[in-house]
């Protein structure tokens, strides 16, 4: 499905129904409960390298000069290695983050259609499809420094086509990055308390695991994101791709 074809399809697509697609995430939660608690365990395992290269260079400079702790200023040395590590640790966790949220979006969208299928956690990485999650990570970086830098107020509007755009990735491969953020907003715009309503909603309800002995959260984490599958789904008509 082509840009323009999607376009027409948000266009003409119904408003959705906040009540329908609460009710069915938490029925397809029951399906899928265990492989987004796989997805978050897998996010946390492969971020961890850029968090261990950011922060290395300051371990060893500690270990190196115990003195620089207690010192006001950062040694320049220093100062450098971060400005060039913190961009490109920041985007490689917006790319993985990125894949495996598209890769849980796929998992969620065959147990809701045909009950099987392979729980291809790694579908994103391959083909060369990280290429298009790096560039669409830059993509939604960029939008959170504007809404950031609008007082914060930005944030709460873009938060909506930000949170489509995983969506978008996962089920239309013919999509660019600058495309999928054009049909995420357009999608957010037409239905925007709605779906914003949604994620409020849905992250709370997420949050409940926290009381299962705090742990529960990562079982029930992932909750929060299965609403965006419905929402593609019902305004543009899920297609199986690649």
């Amino acid at each position: 499905m082509d840009f323009e074809q999607t376009i027409a399809r948000i266009a003409h697509s119904e408003p959705l129904d906040f009540g329908s697609i609460f009710s069915r995430s938490i029925e397809l939660f029951k399906k899928v409960w265990l492989q987004g608690f796989l997805v978050l365990l897998l996010t946390f395992v492969l971020i961890l390298p850029f968090y261990i290269l950011l922060y290395g260079p300051m371990l060893m400079a500690g270990i190196t000069d115990p003195e620089m702790l207690g010192r006001d200023e950062m040694d320049p040395a220093l100062m450098r290695a971060m400005i060039v590590l913190v961009p490109v640790v920041v985007l490689g966790v917006m790319t993985v983050s990125t894949a495996l949220n598209a890769a849980f979006l796929r998992i969620c969208m065959l147990k809701d259609t045909t009950g099987d299928g392979p729980d291809d956690y790694f579908y994103y990485f391959r083909e060369g499809r990280w290429k298009k999650g790096f560039f669409l990570g830059l993509v939604i970086l960029g939008l959170s420094l504007l809404g950031a830098a609008l007082c914060g107020i930005g944030i709460l509007y873009f938060i909506v086509p930000i949170s489509l755009m995983p969506a978008f990735y996962a089920f239309n491969e013919s999509l660019t990055p600058i495309e999928i953020a054009k049909a995420s907003f357009r999608l957010g715009n037409k239905n925007w308390l709605t779906i914003f309503g949604l994620i409020i909603v849905m992250g709370l309800l997420a949050e409940l695991g926290v009381f299962l002995c705090l742990v529960g959260v990562f079982f029930t984490a992932m909750l929060a994101k299965i609403p965006t599958y419905f929402i593609y789904k019902d305004a543009v008509q899920t297609e199986r791709e690649g």
